[in-house]
């Protein structure tokens, strides 16, 4: 007979614990992938930060795995809230750098293979830009192009885009 008052409190399943342990290890096996100065701004504790500074040293797979599990140990004891939103800014950052890639790339090619059309759209994104140097190397770029010649002057024309936008010219 099944008596609801005797019933123990709810307490996760074995599964859900365990369930529960992997993803806290899962988390804290991201941690060595984080900077030093990520490390201390979430203020984790003296003994977790030893063990994932140890990790980063330790090259044989078993013992890098072995540091994992221990680190993942180290995690029950701690919030991981702000280990989650560190780990979420920095997949949101590495996301934007590949589409600020991306825009420098379609750029270019834009630049290369159209030529004087594209320079209004690359000046709406960077109104900063000299134009005749623009010009002067997207003409370059475009002779390389078509006289199948390596792509030097692409080059340099992705790293003065990539400058204008890391000096905020856009």
């Amino acid at each position: 007979m099944h008596d609801p008052e005797h019933e123990q409190p709810d307490r996760p399943s074995k599964t859900r614990r365990k369930r529960d342990m992997e993803a806290l290890q899962e988390l804290g096996s991201e941690l060595p992938g984080f900077s030093d100065e990520v490390l201390h701004s979430l203020n984790l504790p003296e003994q977790l930060l030893d063990a994932v500074l140890q990790a980063r040293k330790i090259r044989s797979h078993g013992a890098h795995r072995r540091q994992l599990q221990y680190i993942g140990r180290l995690m029950r004891d701690i919030d991981p809230a702000p280990i989650r939103e560190a780990l979420e800014a920095r997949e949101h950052q590495h996301e934007t750098h590949t589409q600020d890639f991306h825009l420098l790339e379609q750029l270019r090619d834009a630049l290369i293979l159209e030529g004087d059309p594209a320079l209004a759209t690359v000046l709406e994104h960077f109104p900063m830009a000299d134009r005749q140097h623009l010009r002067k190397l997207a003409r370059q770029a475009r002779r390389e192009h078509d006289e199948h010649q390596p792509p030097k002057t692409a080059r340099r024309l992705f790293r003065y885009l990539r400058e204008l936008q890391e000096s905020g010219a856009g």
